[in-house]
């Protein structure tokens, strides 16, 4: 009825709009893979006429966001012509047609559009992160608030109570309102907060969304963009790795030296050397680097002999069909060769004795949690085992034995494109995919030369050699 569309031109609802592949040195400043604008009207012969107009506003859009993170510019792009017609062109026909009555959206209704937009492409902790954001921001600025009166000022508001919302403040205080729990925050010392990075991240979910609001005419303007908390903790000191003393208090608990069992008894000392999640995972994660997710998640076939190496295949692929892992990155699928005192502590007896039992999960006594991703739930039990074991301390988390895997990196001065490859860090030069099996860009026996090098004298496992 309307016509030959042209291609990158949608009609959704009564609407025209452009859509708009975003260029992939700016994805990751943007967050996105696409953009939709909308032409602002339902005629196919004005939306064409607008098209062009919107495309080179988008275009310029896009040289202004490189210029502002510092990329190579096309400056006629980037400062369009004193003639350029946009401002004239986009004013057209801009008034609702004859007969329409739009209802102005309240907060609560345009969040629920943007949580149903088709368009967007979320995984399911992405959604649950933006729902998060949502029911923070409707229940702090108000679901009745109506979007054309979202001023600065409900912004400035929301950002001053984020921060002082405690952590789990909906749990940790569930017959308190979200302000009234900020308040508490604020009066309270003793009361752990959201730390800025988490309530940043929070505004740039909302900004996200109103930012949407904006393309959908919704709103004329964002009102948060601009405002963040000051995160006064530097990148280094975000995470600690473990130290020695930690690393000892972990693998000397009765867990490791002898404990009642291997469930509700791990913290009591005992008899029995159980040797299932809870004994392999910590080790694991120091002699590997790997994810805390990424070990929970490792199928029985994940563990492979590769050109005469025994490995660890990190991938999202799965030999029997399934589709129940998930990488943090594109660089994180890599091959990690297991390192000798994994060998000496019998994790090929381990692996081989799941085979036995038909397993398909390395780890499958670890719940997969309603989100599939079993890492949550041994991030719990660890915290506990950490203080049960005097182990705990603040900045340190399971997370600290891939900084200790960094560590070991650099004190066995592994090239620094190896070790990026090993811990499935980003680095240039890695992306070549040599191996018929899975692209590290380097030989599994180089590699393994990497990992055998690393000797991590900090800790003493003599006990769990077998």
């Amino acid at each position: 009825s309307h016509g030959f569309v042209p291609r990158g031109m949608m009609l959704r609802g009564n609407r025209f709009y452009l859509r708009r592949h975003v260029p992939i040195d700016i994805q990751p400043i943007i967050g996105r893979a696409e953009v939709w604008r909308s032409l602002k009207t339902d005629s196919l012969q004005t939306a064409l006429r607008r098209l062009p107009v919107t495309t080179a506003a988008l275009e310029s859009e896009f040289e202004r966001i490189r210029h502002d993170a510092g990329l190579t510019v096309d400056e006629a792009l980037l400062r369009p012509s004193g003639d350029d017609l946009t401002g004239r062109l986009v004013r057209a026909e801009t008034e609702p047609r004859e007969g329409a009555s739009p209802q102005p959206l309240t907060l609560a209704q345009a969040y629920a559009r943007y949580m149903d937009d088709p368009t967007h492409h979320w995984s399911p902790s992405t959604r649950q992160a933006y729902e998060t954001t949502r029911k923070f921001a409707v229940g702090i600025i108000g679901g009745e608030v109506q979007m054309h009166a979202l001023s600065r000022a409900h912004c400035r508001d929301y950002l001053d109570v984020l921060r002082f919302m405690p952590r789990n403040a909906s749990k940790r205080f569930p017959k308190l309102s979200l302000k009234a729990a900020a308040e508490l925050g604020r009066e309270q010392e003793k009361i752990e907060l959201i730390s800025a990075a988490n309530a940043n991240a929070h505004l740039a979910n909302f900004s996200s969304f109103l930012n949407w609001a904006v393309n959908e005419e919704v709103i004329a303007r964002n009102p948060i963009r601009g405002l963040r908390l000051p995160d006064t903790v530097a990148k280094k000191d975000k995470r600690h790795p473990f130290s020695a003393d930690q690393l000892q208090a972990i693998f000397n608990a009765p867990l490791y030296r002898g404990c009642q069992d291997g469930e509700r008894g791990y913290a009591k000392v005992g008899i029995e050397r159980p040797r299932n999640a809870r004994f392999w995972v910590p080790l694991i994660g120091l002699h590997t680097g790997m994810r805390l997710n990424e070990i929970c998640q490792l199928d029985v076939t994940d563990i492979r002999e590769i050109e005469g190496v025994k490995c660890i295949v990190v991938t999202e692929g799965s030999v029997n069909g399934a589709n129940d892992k998930k990488l943090k990155t594109v660089t994180s699928e890599r091959v990690i060769p297991i390192h000798p005192t994994l060998l000496a502590c019998g994790f090929m007896t381990f692996v081989k004795q799941r085979q036995r039992e038909g397993r398909t999960k390395l780890f499958y006594e670890i719940d997969a949690g309603p989100r599939g991703k079993r890492g949550v739930a041994f991030s719990k039990w660890f915290t506990q085992f950490s203080r049960s074991c005097g182990a705990y301390r603040p900045r340190t988390s399971f997370h600290s034995f891939r900084h200790c895997f960094r560590d070991e990196l650099r004190a066995a001065r592994i090239d620094h494109e190896v070790a990026m490859a090993l811990g499935g860090w980003r680095a240039s030069g890695t992306e070549g995919m040599v191996s018929q099996h899975y692209g590290s860009g380097y030989r599994v026996a180089a590699l393994d030369r990497a990992i055998r090098s690393l000797i991590f004298s900090s800790v003493d496992l003599g006990h769990l050699m077998v």
